[in-house]
């Protein structure tokens, strides 16, 4: 497996506010330096984490997909974010995996977060996504979905987890300490974009936005509470070495998703 480059964008979002948040992702994309060939976004990047979803929900021939498909062809890129989607199914948290030939993949948040209501407005996800990538295999899931780990739980069918999210300060200590654990105990990169600032129900974000090798260490340099656009370079050779030196999934327990 060749490197991979993956570029975080961490920044306050505007609430409810589609073409201001697609103006200031353009304006941040623009400060990415050299090529890179995954940009994550947060989650619900384009509205903030809003329950208004019969007002903010779009379509696949929506702004936010064509600015994805936009920006993915201008960098050359594939670039990922989750926005309010109006599917057939209902309302869903859709994460879009977006080529720059301006094809996709989708996945559907599966755990809809209900201590805010979430499950009143969307319909959950059944099925993950994992998506290639130059020889990668990408697991990108949504905030709530950190704490289910048998959701995000490695059958040997991926290499790196992608978490985007608006997770609160309050419960920054579970975010901090989730994330190194799904890496540890899947043998996998943990890939992880979070929102800062306060958002318009007046929760706040300390971001925490990070990169974690398959031994839980955290590669990213990206400070909480403040606005960055970071790359991180992911080493292919040393993830097959560690699960070549290191085979915990030999003695992984067997199990199915009902």
């Amino acid at each position: 497996m060749r490197d991979i480059d993956i570029t975080l964008v961490q920044t306050s979002l505007h609430w409810e506010d589609k073409s201001r948040n697609l103006d200031m992702f353009s304006r941040l994309l623009g400060r990415v330096e050299g090529p890179t060939d995954l940009i994550v976004l947060p989650e619900m990047f384009n509205t903030g984490f809003s329950m208004n979803a019969a007002v903010l929900a779009e379509a696949a021939d929506g702004p936010a997909v064509r600015w994805l498909a936009d920006q993915a062809a201008a960098l050359g890129c594939v670039i990922t974010g989750s926005i309010i989607f109006a599917a057939a199914e209902g309302h869903t948290n859709r994460l879009i995996w977006m080529r720059p030939d301006g094809t996709f993949a989708h996945y559907d948040k599966r755990h809809l977060f209900r201590m805010a209501g979430e499950h009143e407005f969307f319909a959950a996800g059944s099925r993950r996504l994992v998506a290639e990538l130059k020889g990668w295999r990408f697991c990108p899931l949504i905030c709530y979905d950190l704490r289910f780990p048998v959701w995000s739980r490695n059958r040997g069918d991926y290499d790196a987890l992608v978490f985007i999210a608006n997770w609160p300060e309050p419960r920054r200590r579970a975010w901090k300490s989730l994330l190194p654990a799904r890496a540890i105990e899947n043998q996998a990169y943990v890939i992880a974009a979070n929102r800062i600032g306060t958002d318009g129900n007046d929760r706040e974000y300390s971001g925490d936005s990070g990169v974690y090798d398959p031994t839980g260490k955290l590669l990213s340099r990206t400070r909480p509470y403040e606005e960055s656009v970071e790359t991180v370079t992911l080493s292919g050779r040393e993830l097959v070495d560690f699960r070549q030196t290191f085979q915990v999934a030999l003695d992984a327990d067997p199990f199915e998703i009902l």
